[in-house]
């Protein structure tokens, strides 16, 4: 996070970043406690891919929205 600043108005205090306002909180440490996490956050290594689950095994069950049930046929 390169272009941010902290401005107070009133007793609050205003993130800012790149001139947009996004959080706003009580305390000017709060604030930068803030965006020094979000900063770690954006800069973490990314995780790997979570591989697609295996689909399931083939069933035997019919499937109950294209075979219509013998007890429910007259």
């Amino acid at each position: 996070m390169k272009n941010y600043s902290i401005v107070r108005i009133g007793h609050e205090y205003v993130v800012q970043a790149d001139a947009k306002s996004i959080l706003k909180v009580g305390s000017r440490r709060r604030a930068a406690r803030l965006i020094s996490d979000a900063a770690e956050l954006l800069e973490a290594e990314r995780l790997p891919p979570v591989p697609p689950a295996a689909p399931d095994a083939p069933s035997i069950d019919r499937d109950p929205r294209s075979v219509p049930d013998p007890s429910e046929v007259s």
